[in-house]
């Protein structure tokens, strides 16, 4: 076995079969009601080496973003913590999604698990609220942090190029929503959530949002 700092390439009867070094046709991006992009280069296919970098927390759990105390935090209970507005949001809304304890998917505790389905269900609502959102999207990539971790991203009324997985690329493009507008959009969501239980804007006794 090498040592951890090492890599090798990824050997599996799939990775076997993949074009490595070659640029892979991107019509099936542009093409459709749903696509984005009017033309796309791909670049080439890198090739996939492992072991992996260890994700923020394996080998440090201070390192982990979702256990140390934030401002973002926009809602808390007892399991659950909502964080929003790091930096510019061109989406009406963007929030992480955490349990405040660090678990991973694969082992979490079945209380937790169980918690998280009427959570999403009381974060869509709330993200709905909003003006002009028409869909709350949830995604989970896990590759920063171990620490379990969804994403909750607005989809705005009427925008059919944002259905489904490029919503998460059209808030890196759209224009930056100024900082009042982004304040509302968070006192919405964290008192949506509050009005059903749960602490919004925990870090703060006060908070001098505009209206």
């Amino acid at each position: 076995m090498p040592e951890a700092h090492e890599t090798q390439p990824a050997d599996s009867a799939y990775h076997r079969r993949l074009p490595i070094g070659e640029v892979l046709e991107a019509a099936a991006l542009t093409e459709g009601d749903r696509a984005a992009f009017d033309a796309v280069t791909m670049a080439p296919l890198a090739p996939m080496m492992v072991p992996e970098q260890p994700r923020a927390g394996v080998v440090d759990r201070a390192g982990c973003p979702h256990c140390r105390p934030s401002a973002h935090t926009i809602w808390r209970d007892d399991v659950w913590q909502v964080r929003a507005g790091w930096e510019r949001m061109g989406l009406p809304f963007v929030g992480g999604v955490a349990p405040r304890e660090h678990v991973l998917l694969d082992d979490a505790p079945l209380e937790v698990l169980a918690s998280l389905g009427p959570l999403m269900q009381r974060l869509s609502v709330a993200v709905k609220q909003i003006p002009g959102v028409a869909r709350c999207h949830f995604a989970r990539w896990g590759d920063g942090s171990e620490h379990f971790h969804l994403w909750a991203l607005a989809r705005p009324a009427g925008m059919m190029q944002g259905r489904g997985a490029v919503l998460a690329l059209w808030d890196e493009v759209l224009p930056a929503m100024p900082d009042d507008m982004v304040e509302r959009h968070l006192r919405i969501v964290a008192e949506a959530l509050a009005a059903d239980g749960g602490e919004a804007f925990p870090s703060y006794a006060e908070r001098d949002l505009p209206g």
